[in-house]
């Protein structure tokens, strides 16, 4: 027999911080702390269940489980610090009452720092601010405590304590969670003013056995794993295969009451018919009123977009089942049907971001098995024709030609650089360089600046975040979001190889930069291409005229190494032979590309 919980006795809570920060780490203290992970069982990053996240040592998927500690149910949710992954954070911030807002002491307040406190604070959550890392040599804990209470500030908000903590060695973390228990509040109903069953799915996973899993939290009332539910965007009901919560694996339990956060497997294969941000209710007969739906989601806008393909042509319908797979628990990621005379039937991808594309291509590699091609990452671009029609355009080989062009327009970000004040030279020569316009300068206090400029966004999305690294010696840091668009002087660069145009490679560039660009184009072609048997010409071409070549040396193959002593003639018809079978290859042969080649041009 299960035990309920008096709603007075959950905490719902996040983890929110800049990446690297340290977030999956204290939640490894906390999993020991409350020995909800057997210790032989402990690793590090525990919560990071992805092999990519723990590869990489970053969290990309938000992740939930309940702990229990001094009479408490604490549900727990671990969220991503990266820029791409945002909308992961603010589902996970609807879902709970508070979060523990975790600075790093030897970087500081950074980017995501600020922009993830915006978000929790828009939401009406409670913020208890800590500092992690103090066990490190170079900290300096009360520069930090002063810059975390100057960023509160700025949104009106003032913390009565500043934690002192060490993920790494546990120092402190068990007053922080003590700190959750007495500031947090108990979770509250919906104050729809009645007790009947509503949750918010703010997940879902799918499970070949138990369906579509969707990720729930109860905002009113009960439900029991014998009700049968109702999804009011779908319109549909639908039994319970199973529901329980995270430990963090699924333990499977009876009911779940107000104010907890669970699961409720629905034996759905229709993927397609959860949607995230959708509400449950106990299904009955009659018409349910639109009243009963809880607040949803806004829906993330895609900021990159880029077609892909399946390099094997009869992969098409195993990449479209799973991208279905891929979004039922990435609802950031936006997806069409395409096709290219190219390269056949593909997908359009709207992505959040270069990392949000690069995680979405290795789990296609990885989880499914498909090898892809991917287009020229690209923002959206709004062209005004001869003919007095508008056309957004998603992809660069469908850019038209200048003759047909009147007017083009580019997405702009609103774009904001934390930076050390040693490095502002450096930073502001990078945004100048990538075409930003200069708004303001604050001084955040340690020797920290927020400098805000309107930027590009097609400047941003590529290599902008590894330059601005270079040039910072690491400690700048970035947040941005769209903001409208503005007239652009860009043209359309083809890229030939072997003479052969490769509509994936295809870019779209300023003006002013377009020669530099084809140079630099055909050079880091040049250099991540595989040798093929024959010599590769690489070309940049704007408008039919070619603006920059490099030529990719053939891979030498020494057709003679078996011959002994100097028997001059039989090697000279040996190399005849060969340079006529080159000859024959370059004639037929195409240069493939894989997409780790792909990306390594992509990476700038």
């Amino acid at each position: 027999m299960e035990t309920v919980m008096s709603t007075q006795n959950i905490r719902n809570f996040a983890i929110i911080a800049h990446i690297d920060h340290g977030k999956s780490t204290l939640a490894d203290r906390f999993l020991e702390l409350t020995q909800t992970v057997e210790k032989r069982k402990m690793r590090e990053q525990v919560l990071d269940t992805m092999d990519l996240e723990r590869e990489r040592g970053i969290t990309i998927k938000m992740t939930p489980v309940r702990m229990s500690y001094k009479n408490h149910q604490m549900n727990l949710i671990d969220t991503p610090g990266h820029v791409d992954f945002t909308y992961e954070v603010s589902r996970a911030l609807a879902a709970v009452e508070g979060a523990i807002l975790l600075v790093d002491a030897t970087k500081g307040v950074q980017a995501q720092t600020l922009a993830n406190t915006k978000i929790a604070l828009e939401q009406g959550l409670v913020i208890i601010p800590a500092i992690n890392k103090i066990d490190l040599a170079q900290t300096n804990p009360e520069e930090t405590e002063k810059e975390i209470e100057d960023l509160l500030l700025s949104f009106d908000y003032v913390a009565d304590k500043i934690y002192r903590i060490s993920g790494k060695t546990g120092e402190g973390v068990e007053d922080l969670l003590d700190a959750v228990i007495e500031k947090i509040p108990a979770p509250s109903g919906s104050g729809l003013g009645d007790s009947k069953f509503r949750a918010l799915i703010f997940d879902s996973v799918y499970d070949s056995y138990k369906g579509v899993i969707a990720h729930v939290r109860v905002k009113d009332g009960r439900v029991h794993k014998t009700d049968r539910t109702f999804f009011m965007a779908s319109e549909m009901s639908t039994g319970i295969k199973e529901l329980g919560y995270f430990s963090p694996n699924l333990v499977p339990g009876d009911s779940l009451e107000e104010g907890e956060i669970g699961y409720i497997a629905t034996g759905l294969k229709e993927i397609e018919k959860i949607k995230i941000g959708d509400t449950i209710t106990i299904a009955v007969s009659g018409e349910i009123p639109e009243s009963h739906r809880l607040p949803g989601y806004k829906e993330p806008q895609p900021l990159v977009f880029a077609s892909v393909f399946p390099e094997q042509g009869d992969e098409f319908d195993a990449l479209k089942d799973a991208v279905i797979q891929l979004k039922l628990n990435d609802a950031s990621l936006y997806s069409e049907p395409d096709y290219s005379e190219a390269l056949g039937r593909g997908i359009k991808f709207g992505f959040l971001g270069m990392l949000h594309m690069e995680i979405i291509l290795e789990r296609l590699k990885r989880e499914f098995g498909i090898e892809t091609i991917i287009t020229s990452p690209s923002v959206v671009y709004e062209v005004e024709k001869t003919g007095g029609e508008r056309e957004l355009i998603y992809t660069p080989s469908k850019f038209p030609e200048p003759s047909f062009i009147i007017k083009t327009f580019e997405p702009y970000v609103n774009l904001e650089v934390l930076t050390p004040t040693e490095y502002l030279s450096g930073v502001m020569s990078l945004l100048k360089d990538m075409r930003g316009i200069y708004m303001s300068t604050e001084n955040l206090g340690r020797n920290l600046l927020r400098i805000r400029y309107e930027a590009p966004l097609s400047e941003i999305i590529t290599d902008f975040y590894d330059k601005l690294k270079s040039v910072s010696s690491g400690f700048a840091s970035l947040a941005y979001e769209q903001i409208g668009t503005r007239e652009a002087s860009v043209l359309k660069m083809d890229i030939l190889l072997a003479g052969e145009k490769m509509e994936s490679l295809s870019r779209i560039v300023p003006k002013e930069r377009i020669e530099g660009e084809g140079k630099k184009a055909v050079a880091k072609i040049k250099d991540v291409l595989p040798a093929e048997q024959f010599a590769v010409a690489i070309q940049a071409v704007v408008g039919g005229k070619v603006i920059a070549r490099e030529t990719r040396g053939a891979m030498r193959k020494d057709v003679t190494g078996y011959l002994y002593g100097g028997d001059y003639s039989r090697k000279r018809k040996l190399l005849e032979k060969q340079k006529k079978g080159k000859k024959r290859l370059k004639e037929f042969g195409k240069v493939h590309l894989d997409s780790e080649t792909f990306m390594k041009i992509f990476r700038g």
